[in-house]
């Protein structure tokens, strides 16, 4: 058995997470894409060591800020985590919002491992590779104005490699997908307070990246990291910053919701904020009678 835990940002994974694993004698493997890097504790919401209560944790802390980590680099790791887990006699719990890692692990993709070193495109402008993209016939829908992603399409298209729709499949049996929920109105109030409440310590976490001028992926991209260079570049209030983390996170939280329900099969709980319980008891009763 594999349990997988999704849903937008804020919405309680983690407690759930926790929770299902000590019920089931089950191991944790990160599926956020940010959890990933080391140091990045404030703004991604990584559970501190209290919180994981003794539970073992994988995929977390894996990497340096500055450092590369692709699906690619994932969909390995976390089927070798799943593995080992496995060996153990244990129960193997993803958690986590970012889908195409979850896919990826546990859905029957191929990537091409990517080369960081290829320079060949990287001076184009967005719209040459458009241009150069034209000339393929494509029948997949393209995110035109993400050049990074243009770049590797190019060069994948280059190796002959040529896009085709295809009906995933999953290569594990017995997989659980739980999602949770809650009305939009809770979830937005989650999300807005807990940028309130964490802005100081995410400062005091993003500054000394800045101050040393560590320009990466992922404190270029991640909501709550990339925010904040402009209030240090004196370019934008903090009261500015705090609106549009709120905002970035609430948008952020709908696009999730929007992937899920269109590239899985989730079973859905409403949490039960004032007696998590309940929500526990209810999953735990859904994952017995499956």
């Amino acid at each position: 058995m594999i349990l997988v835990i999704v849903g937008p940002t804020g919405v309680g994974k983690t407690k759930l997470s926790i929770e299902l694993a000590k019920i089931y004698n089950g191991e944790i493997i990160n599926a956020d894409s940010m959890q990933v890097y080391k140091g990045l504790d404030v703004g991604t919401a990584k559970a501190t060591l209290e919180e994981r209560q003794n539970i073992k944790h994988h995929l977390l802390d894996i990497k340096e800020v500055w450092e590369n980590y692709t699906v690619f680099d994932y969909q390995k790791d976390a089927r070798e985590k799943i593995e080992e887990i496995k060996a153990k006699g244990k129960i193997p719990i993803l958690v986590g919002g970012t889908g195409y890692y979850i896919k990826a692990a546990l859905y029957d993709y191929d990537f091409l491992e990517e080369n960081n070193q290829s320079n060949k495109y990287a001076n184009l402008t967005i719209e040459k590779l458009n241009e150069l993209l034209s000339k393929y016939e494509l029948s997949i829908n393209i995110d035109k104005n993400n050049k990074k992603r243009l770049i590797r399409l190019l060069e994948k298209l280059e190796t002959g490699w040529e896009p085709e729709k295809k009906d995933y499949k999953l290569i594990y049996d017995d997989v659980y997908f739980i999602g949770l929920t809650t009305s939009r109105d809770k979830l937005y109030d989650i999300i807005d307070k807990r940028f309130e409440k964490m802005i100081i310590p995410l400062i005091d976490e993003v500054k000394p990246y800045f101050l040393k001028q560590i320009d990466s992926k992922a404190l270029k991209t991640g909501i709550g990291y990339k925010e904040l260079w402009p209030f240090f570049e004196n370019k934008k209030t903090l009261v500015e910053v705090v609106k549009e983390c709120q905002k970035n996170s609430r948008n952020y939280a709908k696009r999730q919701y929007t992937w899920f329900n269109n590239q899985m099969d989730i079973n859905w709980f409403n949490v039960d904020y004032v007696n998590f319980n309940n929500t526990v008891k209810e999953v735990v009763e859904f994952i017995d009678n499956k």
